[in-house]
């Protein structure tokens, strides 16, 4: 038996747990790290139907993402109304696999009570989100009823080209998207704003060209003169994208108090090396001539270490990866 296996908690007998009917314990066995116990967890308490449902809601409001993710799990296999209000309540929690599910769920369920829920859902700043969202509206059987919800729809389907055929119509719905965090969606999302042509988009993408990802920046570069942007105000847009400095002050004091992590702290790989040949050869050195004789040798060789990492950093480009 190896010695990990005595601390590892013993994984409950989820069979023995539904049988008792023992809800209090099949929700704390959605804590256990095995995924294949959180799923049968999950099946089983969704298995117990009504009876378990006071506790399952009540249990909703856990802070504990894998415990909610059950529950919801749960919640989707009874299929019950009384769970629409507190899903539909889970659809802005601050996780975003939470936000999911719970779209997910409220498709299974096919309630149409959750339809303006899920359409605002389809805004989410998450694409995982959007698409569940998405996806459980068509469960639920909504349609969109105007081209404005026809473009939120296939923006959140992240089915492109019927975005692009929308032309104009699909504006507001792609700089909704804007948000995501995905620099990916991001980017394609101001490649489409281009090619409306639409002057409506000129600050989403004069905007876009301070993002944080060069993708999105260059997307925007290519987009705006399709959007009648002159090419003179590009530069200005970009001007206000992050900037990536590393203080030079902090390089060469790290560099001088332990050889090697200033070359770290500005991404050298080598960095690591010369912090394992500084802690060998300082040993060395120490074993060699004494405690005096040794500063006096290594402060000199500190020093120019710190003064190499400090210059360095003032010949770093300041643009961000």
């Amino acid at each position: 038996m190896a010695l990990m296996d005595l601390f590892k908690p013993e994984n409950p007998d989820i069979g023995h747990l539904r049988q008792k009917k023992d809800i209090s314990g099949l929700i704390r066995a959605l804590r256990f790290r095995d995924i294949t116990v959180q799923l049968e967890a999950a099946k089983a308490l969704g298995e117990l139907g009504p009876d378990a449902m006071g506790r399952l809601l009540r249990a909703l409001k856990t802070r504990n993402k894998t415990v909610k993710l059950g529950i919801i799990g749960a919640l989707t296999e009874i299929r019950s109304k009384e769970s629409i209000g507190p899903l539909i309540g889970t659809l802005a929690d601050e996780n975003i696999e939470v936000r999911w599910q719970a779209a997910t769920a409220l498709g299974e369920i096919g309630d149409p009570v959750a339809t303006e829920p899920l359409k605002s859902a389809m805004l989410d700043p998450d694409k995982y989100v959007r698409y569940g969202a998405a996806i459980a509206l068509t469960k639920i059987g909504w349609k969109p009823e105007c081209p404005a919800e026809r473009a939120q729809y296939f923006a959140a389907m992240q089915e492109w080209k019927a975005v692009r055929e929308m032309g104009k119509t699909a504006v507001p719905a792609l700089l909704s998207l804007l948000k995501d965090r995905d620099g990916a969606v991001r980017a394609k999302v101001v490649e489409l704003l281009g090619a409306t042509g639409d002057k409506g988009a000129t600050p989403a993408l004069m905007q876009s060209l301070a993002d944080e990802n060069r993708e999105v920046r260059w997307s925007a570069a290519l987009a705006a003169p399709r959007c009648a942007i002159p090419m003179k105000s590009l530069p200005r847009g970009l001007s206000k994208r992050p900037q990536m400095i590393k203080n030079p002050l902090i390089a060469g004091f790290l560099n001088f108090l332990l050889p090697g992590l200033g070359y770290q702290y500005l991404g050298k790989w080598w960095g690591t090396m010369i912090f394992q040949i500084d802690v060998m050869t300082t040993v060395w050195i120490f074993k060699l001539e004494g405690d005096t004789n040794s500063y006096a040798v290594l402060l000199p060789v500190y020093l120019l270490l710190g003064a190499h990492a400090w210059f360095i950093a003032t010949k770093l480009p300041k643009d961000p990866p």
